[in-house]
């Protein structure tokens, strides 16, 4: 039996601000673009990934999320508390500045972590939290 990762899910709120941040920032082609009363789902990943993707989804859009949950998750979301995903990239050092340079919003510089890596963190538009660490 073979198992892989196909997809995960992060909310985000902004369509318009997801592209900016999933394509022109981090560089990940996008997959899927579908709206649906006015919100909208869009598959992201890596060009040369293209079994593995990030799914943003809208997280007002599933009907068995009470409105009490959705201040909740929205609360979460701004405090960067609700959703985080763990990248990894060849060269660290040019990955954080391509970051940098196109704008986006910096949680730790590139640092060694007393767990064995050598990792960043930043920010989406959304206030999930993306590690980004170095791999070998």
């Amino acid at each position: 039996m073979t198992i892989s990762i196909h997809s995960s899910f992060l909310p985000h709120t902004d369509h318009e601000a997801a592209i900016g941040f999933y394509r022109d920032i981090l560089g990940f082609e996008i997959r899927n673009d579908v709206g649906y009363n006015g919100l909208h789902w869009l598959t992201v990943g890596p060009a040369d990934q293209p079994d593995t993707s990030i799914v943003l989804y809208p997280p007002t859009a599933d009907p068995g999320v009470t409105e009490t949950e959705q201040a909740m998750i929205a609360e979460m979301m701004a405090k960067g508390t609700f959703a985080r995903l763990l990248l990894a990239a060849t060269d660290l050092a040019a990955t954080f500045d391509s970051i940098v340079a196109a704008g986006g919003e910096i949680v730790q510089e590139p640092a060694d972590q007393p767990y064995g890596v050598r990792d960043c963190a930043v920010r989406d538009p959304f206030g999930n939290l993306i590690r980004i660490q170095q791999s070998s």
